[in-house]
């Protein structure tokens, strides 16, 4: 591979100036930057993308330039080396990708207004003015922002503003710190403030278009976050402030920068009087996932891309440390175990998927390394791993030193290693490495063999997989002390199991509290006992069982044949992690059934046989003083029984939905999303599609928004779909951010595969156009190939998408989606007579 030269071995900047002239109106800017720092050559590389570069001085005299967009650089022929201050001016265009400085747009009282804000990460500071836009190149920056102001309008940054004067917003200069944390947000805004014990003002801001109490939720969670993370850390946050912001064009869900936080609004704000435990859970992970960046990220930021996983896999797991100490009645860390769990083990089960460390160069590449089913979840399972191993005492010793060593400058996930290595006594980073450095996770084989309870592990793959001799250090979790707490062997022998299993009195398992980054399969005596016990399983316990039976369904080690006759025996648990790990089952097998056939027919009983008995129990409507179980178990069954087709659940619905046509959005929201789904399915109509469309659009609450999008995009009509993927590319209806969820509803849609599918195929240039430069691009792949299960579909998907292979930032995406949909075809071919035989079986 070329090595690419990093532009900070041309230059170490230690201070910026920017000053921007921005307007709305033209959709245009120009500034000036004054870098003050020190040439290593003679030619100082700066990043800039798409700006215009009209003269850079070097210690106030004219110097030769030249730059361009293909290699994103101003090459500045400062004929010194040295300390020295380079002054840019250029000019730049707004941008409607949600990258760089762009617009956000939204309208209150039917007046279109909008804010305009900034999104730096990865490599995007360099579209909104020159610098080295790099991690390590660190650096303070003083900002002055002019904009075409209008009465009454907010700038906020990441420090506090200083002083205004001719109409320039000057503010404080900031701590040294990367590029791409830098970020300001202008225009009509509310705000809500409060104080942290330490004296830290914490504000959440939005537009006017939404409710004051919508911001209360998130100034709450973010100052106990703030709070909690300044003593679990005990290192201090180190700046004024900690604003987050709102806004309404967001690619991304949320953005770390320091001190002034931008989200999605779903992920921000919520009406604290009817918004569902999800949707609440979901929001306070997010803000507390960003504000653990403060530190961890923002304070020490990891050297290169390559190490991201240091941001974000540590990010991903604190955000359910911290909430679970803020909120323990949720037992958020089973939100955990039915999200980034399951998305971590599908994913790198599948042949060609990246390891946690991967080096990368291109920005395109970089942006792709935002798989968020391994830098994220794979990611914090990991360190979820590191924790239990530690324990937070010396988790909590190891952090602090790790900051102490390193704040305000840049490491390595050696340097972490390191610093919890010697707060335990652990060599963490032997352990690590095997998962840090490895795409993949093994399955571990428990098994009587000759009497002896052996174990044995092997890289475990969905798919073809190539078998090259990975090995893990596995820590086992196992309920027997004969088991080692890592095992690094290949195979390793416990002793004589009649002994073992008499002396321990239970069942053996693996992997208890599902907290290792491995699968287990037990032969067929091992199983049995543990289902013949399954009474004694807690709600992890179980989940585990299932997860792993599908898992290894999947990867051809078990059959879906085997695991359908099981699954009465989980139906009627109370707990909504097992009900997700269940349906998650049955989601499966629904690739195996030909909509409208015999089969479906049995599949749709089998999920009404289920479901019924939990229906009954807890009823269609949240319940007074209910535990937090029922309340979110509900719409989990309700959905089975839907798909079941279950007359009772269908007419009651129709009846809360008719009771409450007129204000919809005040519906409960705990089983909003199931009423509207169920109306739209089985009492579709141009004047509901009419009615939700319109609600779409008018609403400003993000999660009634979210629940009209579900059942929208459900119609069976072919002249809705029609008049829904005519709505695409209408950004006044549905938002660029939000387009992939429309897209992927409509193409999960029977009766609307075919339109979402031509329509991607016709419309891939606009798409690329449109949403491109964003991260989330190489996801609309992944939506499409998660939904297809068909030979037919396999080979349209490889004609369409084989072919931009070389895109970059796609190929990886392509190779691995390919191999996701020819397993399922493979499985379905090779299994589906007889996992419609037991289904048909079981329901009779």
């Amino acid at each position: 591979m070329t090595e690419v030269k990093r532009f900070y071995e041309t230059f170490h900047p230690e201070h910026y100036d920017v000053y921007l002239d921005i307007s709305r109106q033209s959709k245009t800017f120009s500034g000036k930057v004054t870098a003050n720092g020190e040439a290593q050559e003679e030619l100082v590389k700066f990043n800039q993308k798409f700006l215009n570069i009209t003269a850079v001085k070097v210690d106030g005299q004219d110097v030769d330039f030249d730059f361009n967009d293909k290699e994103e650089v101003i090459n500045i022929k400062a004929e010194k080396v040295g300390k020295m201050k380079i002054e840019v001016d250029f000019a730049g265009k707004l941008t409607d990708s949600m990258m760089g400085i762009y617009p956000s747009y939204y309208e209150v009282d039917g007046i279109k207004k909008q804010l305009v804000g900034t999104q730096f990460e990865t490599t995007f500071a360099r579209q909104a003015f020159p610098c080295v836009d790099e991690p390590e190149a660190k650096a303070t920056f003083s900002l002055a922002i002019k904009f075409d102001e209008q009465p009454g309008e907010t700038i906020i940054s990441n420090q506090p503003e200083e002083k205004v004067e001719d109409g320039v917003h000057y503010f404080k200069e900031t701590v040294r710190m990367s590029s791409y944390l830098v970020a300001f947000v202008f225009g009509d805004m509310q705000k809500k403030l409060t104080k942290t014990k330490s004296g830290v003002e914490i504000g959440v801001f939005a537009t006017k278009a939404h409710k004051p109490k919508e911001l209360d939720f998130a100034l709450d969670i973010a100052k106990r976050s703030i709070e909690f993370y300044e003593d679990f850390y005990e290192t201090p946050y180190p700046l004024e402030h900690s604003y987050q912001v709102a806004l309404p064009d967001f690619s991304a869900g949320a953005m770390e920068n320091w001190g002034c936080v931008t989200y999605r609004e779903a992920y921000l704000l919520l009406d604290p009087d009817n918004t569902s435990l999800d949707m609440k859970q979901l929001v306070a992970t997010v803000i507390a996932h960003e504000l653990a960046h403060q530190w961890f990220g923002d304070l020490v930021t990891m050297k290169w891309w390559d190490n991201l996983w240091l941001n974000e896999s540590f990010a991903n797991m604190m955000e359910y440390v911290a909430i679970d100490a803020l909120e323990p009645n949720w037992k958020i860390w089973e939100m955990f175990q039915t999200s980034e769990v399951p998305a971590a083990l599908q994913r790198d089960a599948t042949d060609g998927v990246q390891s946690v460390h991967v080096m990368v160069n291109d920005p395109a590449e970089i942006d792709a390394l935002f798989d968020s089913a391994i830098v994220y979840a794979k990611g914090s399972r990991m360190l979820v791993m590191v924790r239990a191993l530690l324990g937070d005492k010396a988790l909590r010793e190891g952090l602090k030193n790790y900051f102490a060593a390193h704040k305000y400058g840049n490491a390595t996930g050696d340097d972490l290693w390191k610093a919890l290595g010697q707060a335990s006594g652990l060599d963490i980073g032997a352990i690590m490495h095997s998962w840090l450095e490895q795409p993949g996770y093994p399955v571990v084989n428990a098994k009587v063999e000759d009497g002896k309870l052996v174990l044995s592990q092997k890289q475990f793959f969905i798919g073809e997989g190539k078998e090259v001799g990975r090995k893990w250090q596995i820590p086992l979790n196992a309920n027997y002390a004969a088991a080692p707490q890592i095992m690094k062997d290949e195979e390793v022998e416990l002793g004589n199991y009649a002994d073992l299993r008499a002396n321990n009195g239970k069942p053996f398992r693996l992997n208890v509290g599902n907290n290792s980054d491995f699968i287990v399969k037990y032969d067929r005596q091992l199983l049995d006992d543990i289902l013949t016990n399954i009474d004694d399983l807690d709600a992890v316990d179980k989940l585990q069982l299932l997860q792993d039976f599908r898992l290894l369904a999947e990867g051809g080690q078990m059959s879906y044949a085997e695991i359908v006759p099981l699954l009465p025996k989980f139906a009627d648990s109370t707990s909504p992690i097992v009900a997700n790990a269940l349906y998650r089952i049955t989601a499966s097998l629904r690739n195996f059934v030909e909509p409208g056939s015999q089969e479906e027919k049995n599949l749709r009983k089998l999920y009404n046989l289920l479901s019924e008995n939990q229906v009954r129990r807890l009823g269609y409507m949240p319940k007074k003083n209910e535990s937090n179980d029922d309340n979110l178990l509900r719409p989990v069954v309700i959905g089975a029984s839907l798909y079941g087709e279950n007359q009772e659940t269908i007419n009651k619905l129709h009846t809360i939905f008719t009771e409450n046509k007129d204000n919809l959005e005040k519906l409960s929201a705990d089983i909003r999303a199931s009423v509207l789904d169920n109306e739209v399915r089985n009492f579709g109509s141009m004047t509901l599609h009419d009615q939700l469309l319109h609600d779409y659009v008018s609403t400003n609450d993000p999660s009634y928004k979210q629940d009209l999008c579900g059942a929208i995009t459900f119609t069976k009509q072919p002249d809705l779909i029609d008049d829904i993927v005519d709505k695409f590319e209408d950004s006044q209806v549905v938002k660029p951010q939000d387009l992939r969820a429309w897209y992927r509803g409509v193409l999960a849609n029977n009766y609307g595969q075919e339109q979402a599918w031509n329509w991607i195929r016709l419309e891939w240039q606009w798409l690329e156009d449109t949403v491109g430069g964003d991260m989330e691009f190489a996801t609309f792949v992944t939506v499409t190939a998660n939904v297809f299960h068909t030979k037919e579909r396999l080979e349209q998907f490889k004609d369409f998408f084989e072919p931009k292979l070389n895109t970059p930032g796609l190929t990886r995406e392509i190779k691995m989606d390919t191999r996701v949909i020819e397993t399922k075809v493979n499985l379905v071919e090779k299994e589906g007579s007889a996992v419609n035989k037991a289904i048909a079986e079981a329901v009779k």
